[in-house]
């Protein structure tokens, strides 16, 4: 008899990437750091990195799903949402709840955020929603942004009330089991046929299919209708 949490932990780990967990945490911490002078100009650098790297991420689906673009080599169809998200947003959100330690403990408890992030990359891969590259895009995506938004004023130093943590922390417990799936790749493969005016949108096995006929040096046409086979 298998454990549930055991048979399913990189789908309880992937959640941890998902847009309407994170973003909400992320949108109350910069409430708070606006709050105060000291760490108004983070929560402000924080909110325009993550702004950008989500247009990035986004632009990357819609490119593909709507014109194809990507690369067959790297098995690339897209930016991983989910490992930007946690890259961009993680750090930043246990620099902030470990800002009353000492900074020695706080850039420890940073540090081993990252490894729950690379988790997080590493899920996606597992659960078969992305492929290597496409995490590893989306963990530097994020990191840089996480990165650009401590450089200018380093890691937040605050003293604010001690029950912003608490429902921080309580949140990210348990919004992974109450928060619902949203159906963001629908919104955004619904987008890209919007504004590509294409009937279908281009996949994976798309792109495989046609390098693998281009490979072979046989026409895309010939290999329409048969199953897809990575050979």
């Amino acid at each position: 008899m298998s454990i549930p949490f055991f048979s399913n932990y990189w789908h309880l780990i992937t959640r941890l990437g998902e847009v309407q967990y994170l973003l909400p945490a992320a949108l109350g911490v910069c409430l708070v750091l606006i709050r105060s002078d000291g760490t108004r100009l983070l929560a402000v650098r924080w909110l325009q990195t993550l702004l950008i790297a989500a247009f990035i991420t986004l632009a990357s689906k819609i490119a593909f799903i709507g014109w194809g673009i990507g690369s067959a080599r790297f098995n690339f169809t897209g930016v991983s949402g989910h490992a930007m998200f946690a890259a961009s947003i993680v750090p930043l959100l246990v620099a902030t709840l470990a800002s009353r330690f000492p900074q020695g403990w706080q850039k420890l408890a940073v540090f081993l955020s990252f490894a729950l992030v690379l988790l997080v990359g590493v899920s996606r891969v597992a659960v078969g929603a992305h492929s290597a590259s496409e995490v590893i895009a989306g963990l530097l995506l994020g990191s840089t942004a996480s990165a650009m938004a401590i450089a200018h004023k380093g890691l937040p130093r605050g003293s604010w009330n001690q029950y912003v943590p608490m429902v921080v922390l309580a949140w990210l417990v348990l919004a992974p089991f109450q928060t619902p799936q949203l159906p963001t790749h629908s919104l955004v493969t619904w987008s890209a046929l919007q504004l590509s005016g294409h009937a279908k949108p281009y996949t994976r096995t798309d792109m495989m299919r046609e390098h693998h006929a281009r490979t072979a040096r046989q026409p895309a046409s010939d290999l329409k209708g048969k199953p897809f086979s990575t050979g």
